[in-house]
């Protein structure tokens, strides 16, 4: 629903505001596969830089993790009884 919402937003500025259209038409008429393979590529850099984070704090914060599985697994078998 919000990616709806983004291009819902995106049309209406390109419709009302030249400078955006300007912009727009530029990026996306010029070379449509040159765009997608940038993208492309940001997406990837994103998700390995998410990866990075994840791990270094799942390695910060263990015990922690470790601590709230275990409880979770106590609860389980405390509800089931």
């Amino acid at each position: 629903m919000s990616v709806g919402t983004v291009a819902l937003l995106v049309m209406i500025l390109i419709a009302y505001d030249d400078r955006v259209r300007d912009i727009w038409s530029h990026r996306v008429v010029a070379d449509p596969f040159a765009e997608l393979s940038s993208a492309g590529h940001q997406v990837s850099n994103a998700l390995a830089f998410a990866a990075g984070v994840l791990r270094s704090q799942s390695l910060l914060h263990a015990p922690l993790l470790i601590f709230a599985v275990a409880a979770g697994v106590l609860t389980i078998f405390m509800l089931r009884t």
